[in-house]
């Protein structure tokens, strides 16, 4: 073999062995970017990362809080930033085109007047009405029908808020007529009213007494004279986080979910 073919092989399997290395590099970038693009947008469970914007009902105030920060541990990289008001509001707000994912109401009429903009609604948890009263009850309400004397100042929530439907409800089937000193615009601010003393009984959730039992008494109404309040919740339909804000409305079913709604005091659904 001569001496110039062999220094020609030499030179081409090392021009060779030059055009695989790049070629090589190429693929492990192309592999490392793909991990790191996945582990940029999903958590270790398999659900999305996002930054996530609920809009829930008064009453759920502070179990939401514990339950969005449960969420967030069980799920590194999302978000959840919680908007607190009547149900009517919230509905007012989804009409509106409020950018948001999911909803959760403290009734399923107000959910249905936007069946257009949700998922498919899941009930999550059920509650029920207490009189709440100042502390220590001076004024000794015992029952419902209490809450028609004159001399008492009761506030209830207003007729369009889920507490204050459900509060008229219970009192005309009973047939007791009460005169409100006034009509919130959700169920925490008559629970803050009596808080204050500025009322002395309201007809709020059982969950809402239960966070401020230092404050105010709580006077069980039984159950033929009562009603049920039922929570659903659902995805917005115009959440630019649809899979992540399904994967939270899902979540909110499951025992670890459910576990922290009834220890507030919330029923089962």
């Amino acid at each position: 073999m001569s001496l110039t073919f062999t220094r020609r092989r030499a030179a081409a399997a090392v021009l060779a062995a030059g055009l695989l290395v790049p070629l090589t590099a190429c693929g492990n970038d192309d592999s490392k970017n793909d991990t790191g693009s996945a582990k940029a947008t999903e958590s270790a469970t398999g659900v999305p990362k996002a930054n996530l914007t609920v809009l829930a009902a008064a009453s759920l105030t502070d179990v939401f809080k514990t339950a969005g920060a449960a969420y967030e541990k069980k799920n590194p990289g999302t978000k959840i930033t919680f908007s607190f008001a009547g149900s009517q509001e919230l509905v007012a707000q989804v009409k509106q085109g409020a950018p948001a994912d999911a909803l959760v109401t403290a009734d399923t009429k107000s959910m249905d007047g936007v069946k257009a903009d949700t998922s498919t609604p899941t009930v999550i948890a059920k509650n029920r009405l207490v009189i709440a009263t100042v502390e220590g009850n001076p004024h000794k309400v015992d029952e419902l029908k209490d809450l028609a004397d004159t001399k008492l100042k009761v506030v209830l929530a207003a007729p369009e808020v889920p507490a204050g439907k459900y509060s008229k409800k219970i009192l005309d089937a009973q047939k007791i007529t009460v005169k409100p000193v006034s009509q919130e615009p959700n169920v925490r601010a008559v629970l803050s009213k009596v808080e204050l003393g500025e009322a002395d009984a309201g007809l709020v959730y059982k969950t809402d007494a239960e966070t401020a039992l230092d404050k105010v008494d709580a006077i069980e109404i039984p159950d033929a004279q009562n009603a049920i309040a039922e929570y659903p919740a659902a995805a917005l339909k115009h959440s630019k986080n649809a899979e992540a804000a399904a994967a939270f409305v899902a979540w909110l079913s499951t025992p670890e979910a459910q576990k922290i709604l009834q220890d507030a005091g919330f029923q089962k659904p």
